[in-house]
């Protein structure tokens, strides 16, 4: 079986629904200080047993978002210097794009991998 191919859990209506909201919950961080990290967590915290697919996603989606805090602070940093200003930019609308292409791969099924993503929980 391919990447690409949809596992037998993937069939279940219920279940992508939950891996994409594990990659969703991250817009919490709009509403909440440290919502982006914390929704993710506590979601795939809850429903990690209920399917593989949830547990993939749930985990794809935290060091994700573990790793967005990560480079903001790296960016904050270099604001002193300017350029960490511009790349804050490039930070948010690089995060917000991929956060919904993977709770839309997530949706269909496809275990979506973030790129340039630090996975520190395996």
């Amino acid at each position: 079986m391919s990447d690409n191919q949809l596992p037998v859990s993937a069939q279940n209506k219920e279940v992508r629904q939950w891996a994409m909201l594990c990659h969703f919950a991250a817009f919490l961080g709009l509403v909440f200080p440290f919502g982006s990290v914390l929704g993710p967590l506590i979601l795939w915290q809850v429903k990690k047993d209920m399917d593989p697919l949830i547990d993939d996603q749930g985990k794809e989606a935290l060091n994700f978002q573990l790793t967005v805090a990560i480079a903001w602070l790296v960016c904050f940093v270099l604001g002193f210097v300017v350029i960490g200003f511009l790349l804050m930019v490039v930070l948010v609308i690089a995060a917000l794009v991929l956060t919904i292409i993977g709770g839309i791969k997530a949706n269909k099924g496809i275990a979506y991998r973030y790129p340039l993503t630090w996975r520190l929980i395996k």
